[in-house]
């Protein structure tokens, strides 16, 4: 049978000041997160004016996605905050819909970034019995020709800021190693980068990682960007940029983690910062989001 919508999958983020609190406590519901912790992480989303874009951006992927397969209704649902995904595929069930793509909108594969959405999934359609949608998913498309292109003109823009000469930082979010082991998150990151790099004949660049949480006695991937940076100093290296690969829209782990944070450590080593702006819906993100559902749609 064919599929007859497309489902984006994303995490959801507080979309005015209020909503903060209440998301980061359903965020972290469950886990033994110390309430000064929870505080600096809201000061956070203060800072970047009191909401994420995610949601917003996620809409407009979904607007621009409907624009190139307008045969296919596109709907949105949200880990994390409204729209839920229980709701959205509660929606899709009374609309008719039997089959849907399900494109999760993380490029890299772990159990936080893969697997938690398709529990989540499976579980509403469990709720709704036979009345609920299937929901099928795409193979993985970190090296999806059209998503590469979309990062190598978001890092070509930022090139034309700094001298030819300065490294590119390549980003994603921590994962804890146990987690990484068991997944292929450091392969596809690593494959991703590379995919850039050669398209844009890059002469120096790493992967580092950001935005990392939980037990600091954990171990979790490294290096951290902010220390990528100091030892990129070290070497007399005077302007860097910062690419977060692993994220596809602007939220608050690239928006204060990155854009506050990492440029104040650049700053405060005399390093020349320059952020390369995420994919967000630029027209080959769509359009290889259009790809992937026609090739798994069937």
């Amino acid at each position: 049978m064919r599929a007859d919508a497309i489902l984006l999958l994303a995490f959801g983020g507080p979309t005015r000041l209020e909503e903060v609190r209440p998301f980061l406590e359903n965020v972290t519901r469950g886990r033994r997160i110390p309430p000064d912790r929870l505080e600096a992480v809201a000061h956070h989303y203060e800072l970047i004016g009191g909401r994420s874009p995610l949601n917003a951006l996620t809409f407009r992927q979904a607007a621009a996605l409907r624009g190139v397969l307008p045969e296919l209704p596109v709907y949105v649902g949200m880990r994390n905050w409204a729209p839920y995904i229980a709701d959205t595929i509660g929606e899709m069930t009374m609309a008719g819909v039997r089959r849907a793509v399900g494109l999760v909108l993380s490029p890299h594969a772990n159990e936080a970034s893969r697997e938690r959405y398709v529990e989540t999934v499976d579980a509403a359609r469990a709720a709704l019995g036979a009345r609920a949608p299937e929901v099928v998913y795409p193979a993985t498309w970190h090296t999806h020709p059209r998503f590469i292109a979309a990062l190598v003109d978001c890092l070509r823009q930022a090139q034309a800021r700094v001298s030819p000469a300065a490294p590119v930082v390549f980003t994603a979010h921590s994962i804890p190693t146990a987690s990484a082991d068991a997944s292929p998150y450091v392969r596809e990151l690593g494959e991703t980068a590379q995919a850039v790099a050669d398209a844009l004949g890059l002469a120096r660049w790493q992967l580092a990682y950001q935005s990392r949480s939980g037990n600091p006695r954990d171990p979790w991937l490294e290096p951290d960007v902010n220390d990528a940076l100091r030892t990129l100093a070290t070497e007399g290296v005077r302007e860097v940029i910062v690419a977060p690969i692993g994220f596809v829209c602007d939220h608050v782990e690239v928006l204060y983690d990155l854009d506050i944070e990492a440029r104040a450590t650049a700053d405060a080593l005399g390093l020349g910062f320059v952020r390369a702006a995420t994919v967000n819906d630029h027209p080959e993100f769509i359009a290889m989001l259009a790809d992937v559902a026609r090739t798994t749609a069937g």
